[in-house]
């Protein structure tokens, strides 16, 4: 067990990106948001920085059997497993439902950057503001 405060934020996230690229399960010791600890067995995704400047790492967790958000910060320590990823990641998907088929590297790139401009609500007439 790799105790986060004991180590490098790049050390952690270069671990983190091995589990990624090797598809291997992790286990966090993870503080929620009333500072209550809990133990989570985790499948990592993706790794991204909030709008806010935190990092987050996105990923299935076991426990839930569902997509969450870990933030970095409050991970107080981990365990790289050798086991591989069990539960089905759903599909990336627009705002407004369709799925996303990437066929090239071009358009993972395209996709990935734009992302962080799509709109995370659907804009209607009656909640757009008209500017004067």
């Amino acid at each position: 067990m790799r105790h986060t405060n004991q180590q490098t934020t790049t050390k952690t996230l270069a671990d983190l990106y091995r589990t990624i690229d090797r598809q291997h399960a992790v286990t966090i010791t993870y503080l929620d948001e009333n500072g209550d600890e809990t133990l989570r067995t985790i499948e990592p995704y993706d790794i991204r920085t909030t709008k806010s400047g935190r990092i987050e790492v996105r990923a299935m967790c076991r426990l839930r059997g569902e997509a969450r958000g870990f933030l970095l910060h409050r991970i107080v320590a981990y365990t790289c497993h050798r086991i591989a990823f069990v539960i089905d990641r759903p599909e990336a998907t627009t705002p407004v439902g369709r799925v996303i088929v990437v066929r090239s590297p071009a358009q993972l790139i395209a996709r990935e950057l734009g992302r962080d401009y799509l709109p995370r609500t659907a804009v209607t007439c009656d909640t757009a503001a008209l500017a004067a």
